[in-house]
């Protein structure tokens, strides 16, 4: 079995296959076109559609993102299985999240802007200490919504536990997942009325497009902060702005953008208290070897392969 692995990471696959590394910047070269498994990680969606098109023996592409969402949409043949990297990024996503979270509570926005202007801002600490505004400082006794309660909810939701605050989740189905309840999409409203910090883990799908937006929002207890470590596309990026302007959210801080990477003119570099950081949460999959190792042996196998998200 051959198996296709990108420049873009260091793969010491054990499995029994013949190993070909490709680099994601170019063609698939004749030769190794006959490849039944290819692994991808940072590749573009015109070369997965490339790919899909030039590679007519291959049997399963493992994503090592978390969310295979680019991957789907190139066009690969329905026999063809999906797997995504659910679970090699649920350590780092956790970290870059927990700072965001911390960033956007504690305002080291505006103490940054202090910094650069060479000012001790003695105005943010009588308001950070003051008792009638110091509880929007601190994650103790704050109300914290991870709407997308997936691996790495489970993996952030302790830490913010053991911080003090009070979290919960947001899914499509109710229950109780890593020890954490978790509300129904449809109760979604009522949640967010109680909500300090609401952050998105939500990956890119045809329900979630522009699903913060104006209304969702507006429903959010005043002042609250957002962050999204999920994707880009679930923001409406105008209502972000506005809902930043009006002070309707105190602060924002966000790893994704519809457009990546973000162009120099786009209004949210100008959008106030808001956190902008380049993708990078997620950038260092652990354990990705070991789920390839898994999945090759699985397909050999004919059993079914860990993360399949089609078909």
């Amino acid at each position: 079995m051959k198996i296709l692995i990108p420049n873009t990471i260091e793969l010491p696959v054990k499995a029994d296959v013949e190993a070909v590394v490709y680099d994601i910047e170019a063609a698939v070269p004749e030769e190794h076109r006959d490849a039944e498994v290819l692994v991808v990680w940072h590749n573009s969606s015109e070369w997965l559609k490339e790919a899909a098109r030039v590679l007519p023996r291959l049997r399963l592409v493992q994503a090592l993102a978390s969310g295979a969402d680019v991957v789907l949409n190139a066009g690969f043949g329905d026999d063809v299985r999906v797997c995504s990297g659910r679970s090699l990024h649920d350590g780092p996503v956790a970290e870059h999240a927990l700072t965001l979270i911390l960033s956007a509570v504690r305002r080291l926005d505006r103490l940054h802007d202090a910094q650069r202007e060479h000012r001790w801002d003695e105005d943010f600490n009588d308001v950070q200490s003051a008792p009638n505004t110091q509880q929007s400082y601190t994650l103790a006794g704050a109300r914290v919504t991870i709407w997308g309660f997936g691996s790495i909810a489970g993996a952030l939701a302790p830490v913010l536990t053991a911080l003090g605050a009070d979290v919960q989740g947001i899914a499509r189905t109710a229950g109780t997942r890593s020890g954490y309840p978790v509300h129904a999409d449809a109760d979604a409203t009522a949640i967010l009325a109680e909500t300090d910090v609401l952050v998105s883990i939500l990956p890119a799908t045809a329900e979630t497009t522009d699903l913060f937006d104006t209304e969702v929002f507006g429903a959010l207890k005043p002042g609250a902060a957002f962050v999204n470590v999920g994707r880009g596309a679930t923001v409406d990026e105008s209502a972000l702005i506005a809902a930043l302007e009006s002070g309707r959210l105190r602060a924002a801080a966000v790893d994704v953008t519809k457009s990546e990477p973000l162009a120099a003119s786009d209004p949210l570099w100008d959008a106030p208290n808001l956190l902008i950081t380049p993708h990078i949460a997620g950038n260092r999959p652990v354990g990705a070897a070991h789920l390839v190792d898994q999945n090759v042996t699985r397909l050999h196998a004919g059993d079914d392969l860990v993360n399949q998200v089609r078909p």
